[in-house]
């Protein structure tokens, strides 16, 4: 009678997302996987697989990458979304999902009631870039130019819905310019034709962008995140270049299921923020152009959504439909 109560009880506790005392000491008791909702080769690849490193030491347990690219990231994600919530099965979320939201259609899951962030693990601002022939030399003298030639002017992005594409449609949004939008199937497209003169604007990463800057072959105005990138801390934020509330990066934050319990993703919390600290992790990321933020479990869920908010304001101002 007693074992066949202690059965069920345990069979509710599992049910309804709840575990016994014991369970969350003892993880981790198995590997963790970290799903990266990307092709192998890419940075939230790459990132995925230099936190999964130190995890492992940490947990001295293994802590493996597995790709499941597809869907701007929506297979992925939902592969994590319906897993157990028992600490072994992570997400490798980057700032998409926020606008997946907004722009895929019947989403398989919602991003939260079924997905938790464990922590904020960084960024890399985009860059404002130009052909060094065109005209304004400061974000300043380019919103003059704008202002006096409204839908005269295109920019480049990657397509519909794309970093650049938002980052454009933010900056018309608030400096109150209008601009043509000319979407490429991809980013590299785009930004050749950026290189080739043939577009003038374009918002990329600080990452692709940045070498051609170096050789000349671009011209930069600023960048897009919150304090200066220390791969090119002579330009300006756009906030600093008198765009006020214009923030955007391209950000990476784990995910968990939800009703994993809070003692697991305390533990997992801590070992992410002591991973991203360390001096050898931060060299090699600097590299990529990374900024670690870290943070507590209730600041990465502020973040969220905060981004949840304003890019479903700026989509709707954009109207800018889902596909």
């Amino acid at each position: 009678m007693e074992k066949k109560f202690f059965l069920r009880v345990g069979f509710f506790l599992l049910m309804s997302g709840l575990t016994l005392p014991g369970f969350s000491q003892s993880w981790p008791s198995k590997s963790i996987k970290i799903i990266a909702p990307v092709p192998p080769g890419g940075g939230v690849d790459i990132l995925s697989r230099a936190i999964a490193q130190k995890l492992s030491v940490t947990f001295s347990t293994p802590v493996v990458v597995e790709n499941k690219a597809g869907a701007s990231a929506v297979v992925g994600t939902d592969f994590v979304a319906k897993s157990s919530p028992d600490g072994y099965t992570l997400l490798m979320g980057y700032s998409v999902l926020a606008t997946n939201k907004y722009l895929v259609k019947s989403l398989p899951y919602d991003l939260e009631k079924d997905l938790t962030p464990v922590a904020y693990v960084g960024y890399i601002p985009l860059m404002l870039v130009t052909p060094p022939s065109f005209p304004p030399k400061t974000v300043t003298e380019l919103i003059t130019l704008l202002k006096a030639n409204p839908d005269k002017y295109s920019y480049a992005s990657g397509g519909a819905g794309a970093g650049a594409h938002l980052s454009a449609e933010m900056f018309k949004h608030i400096t109150g310019t209008k601009l043509v939008h000319v979407p490429y199937k991809g980013n590299a497209p785009a930004l050749a034709d950026v290189l080739g003169g043939h577009l003038p604007i374009m918002f990329d990463t600080i990452t692709t962008s940045l070498p051609h800057v170096r050789s000349g072959k671009l011209k930069a105005l600023a960048t897009t995140g919150p304090k200066r990138s220390p791969l090119a801390p002579e330009l300006p934020t756009m906030i600093e270049a008198g765009v006020p509330g214009f923030e955007i990066s391209a950000w990476y934050m784990i995910f968990a299921p939800k009703k994993t319990p809070t003692e697991i993703l305390e533990k997992l919390n801590s070992a992410i923020n002591k991973a991203i600290t360390d001096p050898e992790m931060v060299k090699q990321m600097a590299a990529m152009g990374v900024s670690f933020v870290g943070g507590s479990i209730g600041q990465a869920d502020q973040f969220l959504s905060s981004e949840i908010t304003n890019w479903g304001g700026i989509i709707k101002a954009a109207d800018i439909k889902a596909e």
